[in-house]
C-alpha cells in the first residue's frame, strides 16, 4: 500500500478534484491511502500525529527540500524496488513548520522535488502525478515523454 501522511485538509475543491482523480488512477495498479493528519501549532505535536500512521515495515519517504532529488525514471525504479522488499511505502509531506527531527530520523530517503517551495495542497497533487507517472513507466503504457 501507499500511504501519504499530510498536515492538515485541503479547502480548496479544485485541489480535491486533482488528488481524487490521481487517487483513482493510481487505485488501478496499486491501494492507496491519504491521511490528513491534524495541523498543529508545534512540530512536536505534530510528529505525535504523523508516527501513529506509521508501521514499523513501512519504508518511509519524507518530502524534504534538503532531500535526494530524482528524475521521474529513478523515481519509478525506486517504487519498484522497494515494494519487492517493503509492503507499504509511506510518505509524509510536512506542514510549513516543516518536520520534526524524529520523523527524518525514522525516514529512509529524504526526496526532494527541487529547491521550489510550493503551496502543501497543490504539492500533493504534484506528488500523486509522479506516483501515477511511476507506475505507468513501470508498465512499459504511454504517458510519459
Amino acid at each position: 500500500m501507499i500511504k501519504i501522511l499530510c498536515i492538515g485538509k485541503l479547502k480548496e475543491s479544485y485541489l480535491n478534484e486533482l488528488i481524487k482523480d490521481y487517487e483513482k488512477r493510481i487505485k488501478k495498479y496499486y491501494d492507496i491511502n491519504i491521511i490528513e493528519v491534524k495541523d498543529e501549532i508545534s512540530l512536536e505535536k505534530e510528529k505525535e500525529h504523523l508516527i501513529k500512521q506509521i508501521s514499523p515495515k513501512d519504508f518511509v519517504i519524507t518530502l524534504e527540500i534538503e532531500g535526494k532529488m530524482k528524475t521521474s525514471e529513478e523515481f519509478a525504479e525506486l517504487l519498484e524496488k522497494t515494494f519487492i522488499t517493503h509492503p507499504n511505502i509511506t510518505f509524509i509531506i510536512g506542514s510549513s513548520l516543516g518536520l520534526h527531527e524524529e520523523i527524518k530520523k525514522r525516514s529512509n530517503l529524504a526526496l526532494s522535488f527541487g529547491l521550489l517551495t510550493y503551496p502543501h495542497g497543490l504539492f500533493r497533487g504534484i506528488l500523486l502525478e509522479q506516483i501515477y507517472r511511476a507506475f505507468k513507466i513501470n508498465n512499459h503504457e504511454t504517458y510519459h515523454k
